[in-house]
């Protein structure tokens, strides 16, 4: 005998799980493959979750502006801020604007939890297709098939596979009809050309850049890495990236005009870790000197440090990568519900959605917004 309820939820994450506690009073089932709920949000924060923002708009993501806009204005991150306190979670504002648990995500999951209860949770189970037959959803899983008046696709992006990451989401989409549009890694680092191999060199060291894309300009600090770059700077541009070109100023609050005619050596001008201004300078072939020094020729090399142009040859991928850019076409899914266009009782709910938030608890905002959003339909 099928196993019924009224709604199933695939995927224990931020979304599915609030979008859960959202519902005390609904008969529901809320299948993930994991053996323990909120995976990713246990090791995102470096392991304290960053919540949300203190300033959220929808110019902080990349996708459709109004669908961002429609959503984001039904539940804030005032409007969460305010939830998570009212259950004993009080975050603490960190990096600037960004909120973060006070001492270990466990806490977001553990309100959670407590929110509730345990006999919801069909856990370490796969879920492996989803049908309709007539007004009904069957959930094909490995543990067998469960029908539901009405299914809610919460199981994130690809992100994170050793967290058990899959495609499930978007077949589902697919399979409905949906347009699932290009997925890549996103919030990544940058892998290099054979040009910007001695970037691998620097390892472990970061230093403060202004990154330009396109229109776009983000600042902050660049780690150089094993692989190529990363940090802050990078892993927002991750997501304004797709191929060609980027202009890095590695002098952001410099004009080597200014020290020209410096009798102190260059390598100490640059205002930048002393081993990666050696390296830049031993890129350029210009031996560490007094500045004044500097022939004609060598100004021009430092002065392309203040747009220092490349095309990455690619980036870490997913296994490294916070989300997954792409996913279900908005224009298909209701802002006001997020109830497929296609399908009625479809739902779908956080980043399997073609929304991706820059860094800085922009994405989990999205994933409790969207479930906020879907729980006032469901209810």
């Amino acid at each position: 005998m099928k196993n019924k309820t009224d709604i199933i939820i695939i995927g224990a994450g931020a979304s599915g799980l609030f979008l859960t506690a959202l519902l005390p009073h609904k008969n529901i089932i809320l299948i993930d493959n994991n053996a323990k709920v909120g995976s990713k949000i246990s090791v995102s924060g470096g392991g304290k979750c960053n919540i949300t923002n203190g300033s959220v708009t929808a110019k902080n993501y990349l996708g459709n502006q109004r669908f961002i806009r429609n959503v984001i204005k039904r539940f804030d991150q005032d409007k969460l801020l305010s939830w998570f306190q009212k259950r004993g979670l009080n975050p603490v504002v960190r990096k600037k604007n960004q909120y973060f648990c006070e001492h270990s995500a466990k806490e977001v999951v553990d309100v959670f939890k407590k929110e509730i209860g345990q006999n919801i949770f069909q856990l370490q189970t796969t879920v492996e297709r989803v049908e309709k037959r007539g007004e009904l959803f069957e959930v094909l899983t490995s543990r067998g098939v469960i029908v539901a008046d009405k299914v809610v696709v919460a199981s994130g992006g690809l992100s994170f596979p050793k967290l058990g990451a899959t495609p499930i989401g978007y077949e589902i989409a697919q399979s409905f009809g949906h347009t699932v549009n290009t997925l890549s890694a996103g919030l990544v680092g940058f892998t290099v050309q054979p040009e910007q191999f001695f970037f691998k060199s620097l390892s472990g060291i970061s230093t403060e850049v202004i990154i330009t894309i396109g229109n776009k300009r983000i600042e902050g600090a660049l780690l150089f890495a094993h692989k190529g770059i990363s940090g802050p700077a990078v892993l927002d541009a991750s997501l304004y990236w797709q191929k060609g070109k980027i202009i890095i100023d590695f002098l952001p609050n410099l004009d080597p005009e200014t020290f020209k005619h410096s009798k102190k050596h260059i390598g100490r001008l640059l205002g930048m870790p002393s081993r990666v201004g050696k390296a830049f300078l031993e890129s350029f072939n210009i031996k560490d000197r007094a500045s004044n020094q500097l022939t004609h020729e060598e100004w021009k090399k430092i002065a392309t440090l203040k747009n220092y142009t490349f095309a990455p040859a690619g980036t870490f991928g997913y296994s490294k990568a916070e989300v997954t850019k792409g996913g279900i076409e908005t224009d298909e899914v209701d802002a006001s519900s997020m109830m497929s266009r296609k399908v009625e009782n479809l739902y779908f709910s956080g980043e399997v959605l073609d929304v991706t938030g820059e860094l800085g608890g922009y994405n989990f905002q999205w994933a409790f917004s969207t479930a906020f959003v879907c729980a006032k339909a469901l209810a």
